[in-house]
């Protein structure tokens, strides 16, 4: 089939049954007329009935280097994509080619084959870039084809080549700024295959065999250091490696003589390499098994008409000049990656500072403290991101957003305190001025009990955390619009204490008169009981004396008796002691003329 500058379509080429596509040959889907892009109408057509998920494969290398050969064979055919013998490229724009998929039922695989890149006939890189950018942005595996080896001239361009893809991709598709996070991102960036071909080199590091893949992830490895050639090293490594979180890598060997390599198509497996044959089966079993349907942020699979719908707006996002034309690669790296860089600081700042701060804070100096801290990180990654900033342009760009963050904050931080303290206010003095309004402290002395309720609510209040820098001004605004109804109190205060000191005197003096009658009429009853007092201790005393008299009369009856008796028994003890004595002398009388009868009774006996 014949390719020319402009697309060979021929009628009848496509036959379109229900959902299903069948292609015996390649169309173009996107014609480069003379360094324009221009979505072909029959292409997209093709793509609009097709209503099954989209495998989307694009191979983008430079020229005369095997790209539609391979793509023929992941077709299942010799031919197709045209295979040019000459040092002209044959390729121009963007070829498509709808198969069914030979491992996934009701997927359609899209092969895209592209221009070569670098026809020294065009001499256009701009031409170059858009048709690689292109690429990625409509494939869900991207197959980067070079020669040889590794370098860093391949990894430069495709680094600067990603970058203006993502650029592409938020400008063309703004809906899908935002969606950040690691799964809606790893299912919209393509897969990534590189295949090195005519491969020389023996794959050992350090005298240890490694594999192709190994080798791809050395060569992408980061060097360790902060200054500006290891800054730059990195750099387009570290974009590479987070644009295609799925790499893998392929090394082809020469796949004959390079006499044969015009009839390289039409030749049978028997005349090639047999390591290349293998090699070839090796990466076409990879890409029917590992391949992903195409998805958009958010995880929504890419059939026909939304592949339809990413050309046509990708195309016109560059027709627009949305794509920028950059002379100097590396001045517009630095664009894109320090305004990358600037994005992610910021994106750094609000998160931690929404992660630190819990508005209202307190005071001034916590809140700098706070932003001192996000800041440094901020910087701290914006410097470890950042790639040439000449001037420092973009840093001090940086710090004016900052800056700019911090004085934001500072007045959010006052909006919130002031509704904090409003709140708190109204909960507090709320029940407060409830009482006020129905009158509790509308009497005499209401005023300083007022004073005192309200001290005892500031206290209340003082004490409530997390007011913020307003709460002074907050209290102290309130208590001013409060202070008329004070006042108000105050008066009423005043007024109805000189009306009840009024009553309050009248009272005393009433008081007062019948305290003093009633002392009176206490004074006359005690001194009434005084009289009736002494007239009974008066007539207690005569009965006392009439009593004590009469006990002396007793007394001295009872001594009288006591005298007679001891009178009377000692005249009885002397009675019976002269008796006594009387009885004795008869006795010895007795005795007496006893013994003198005795005597004469012995005298006559004589």
């Amino acid at each position: 089939m014949r390719k020319s500058n402009e697309c060979d379509i021929r009628p009848g080429n496509t036959l379109i049954m229900a959902s299903e596509i069948h292609m015996p040959a390649p169309v173009c889907l996107i014609e480069n007329i003379r360094g324009h892009l221009v979505a072909n109408q029959e292409a997209l057509e093709i793509l609009a009935a097709n209503k099954n998920p989209l495998v989307v494969v694009a191979i983008v290398g430079l020229y005369r280097t095997g790209k539609s050969y391979l793509m023929n064979k992941l077709a299942g055919k010799n031919k197709g994509f045209s295979i040019g013998t000459t040092v002209q490229s044959h390729t121009k724009g963007i070829w498509m080619w709808c198969v069914p998929h030979a491992k996934k039922p009701n997927h359609t695989l899209v092969l895209l084959d592209t221009e070569g890149l670098g026809d020294v006939e065009k001499g256009d890189k701009k031409n170059d870039t858009q048709i690689f950018a292109l690429a990625i942005l409509l494939s869900s595996i991207f197959v980067y084809n070079t020669m040889n080896k590794i370098d860093q001239r391949a990894i430069d361009l495709l680094h600067y080549v990603t970058e203006l893809s993502n650029r592409l991709r938020k400008v063309a598709s703004p809906d899908f700024e935002g969606v950040e996070d690691a799964t809606n991102l790893e299912s919209f960036c393509p897969d990534f295959v590189w295949i090195l071909r005519d491969f020389y080199l023996t794959l050992e590091v350090d005298e240890q065999v490694i594999t192709a893949d190994e080798y791809l992830e050395n060569s992408l490895r980061l060097k360790q250091g902060t200054n500006q050639s290891v800054q730059n090293f990195n750099l387009p490594r570290l974009c590479i490696k987070e644009f295609f979180p799925i790499r893998k890598c392929f090394i082809f060997d020469s796949p004959t003589h390079r006499k044969k390599l015009a009839k390289l198509e039409s030749l049978p497996n028997e005349d090639l390499d047999p390591e290349f044959v293998e090699q070839v089966a090796t990466f076409c079993s990879y890409i029917f098994n590992h391949s992903k349907t195409k998805a958009l942020p958010g995880g929504i699979k890419v059939n026909g008409p939304r592949l339809k719908s990413l050309v046509l707006t990708y195309i016109n996002a560059i027709s627009r000049g949305d794509l920028p034309c950059m002379e100097n690669s590396v001045l517009a790296l630095a664009q894109i990656k320090n305004s990358a860089a600037v994005k992610k600081a910021i994106a750094h700042y609000d998160q931690q500072m929404g992660q630190k701060v819990q508005l209202p804070i307190e005071t001034l100096q916590e809140l700098l403290d706070l932003h001192r801290e996000s800041e440094r990180e901020a910087i701290e990654l914006f410097m470890k991101n950042s790639f040439k900033d000449m001037d420092q342009k973009f840093q001090k760009e940086l710090e004016t957003l900052l800056e700019a963050r911090k004085d934001d904050l500072y007045e959010q931080n006052m909006e919130a305190s002031s509704y904090r303290c409003s709140a708190l206010l109204q909960a507090i003095f709320g029940p407060l001025e409830n009482d006020v309004m129905q009158g509790i402290y509308s009497k005499p002395g209401g005023h300083h009990l007022l004073i005192q309720k309200t001290e005892l609510l500031k206290a209340r209040y003082y004490w409530e955390p997390r007011k913020g820098m307003q709460a002074e001004k907050a209290l102290q605004e309130y208590l001013h619009s409060r202070q008329s109804t004070s006042d108000a109190i105050l008066q009423i205060d005043l007024a109805l204490t000189k009306r009840q000191k009024e009553i309050e005197e009248a009272h005393m003096k009433a008081m007062a008169a019948k305290i003093e009658a009633q002392r009176l009429e206490v004074i006359q009853r005690y001194n009434l009981q005084m009289m009736e007092q002494r007239e009974r201790l008066h007539q207690e005393q005569v009965r006392q004396m009439q009593m004590f008299r009469k006990y002396q009369v007793q007394q001295q009856q009872r001594a009288l008796e006591r005298r007679f008796q001891e009178e009377a028994k000692n005249l009885n003890k002397k009675i019976e002691a002269e008796h006594r004595s009387l009885q004795n002398e008869i006795q010895d009388l007795q005795r007496n003329a006893a013994s003198q009868d005795d005597q004469d009774d012995k005298c006559i006996l004589l």
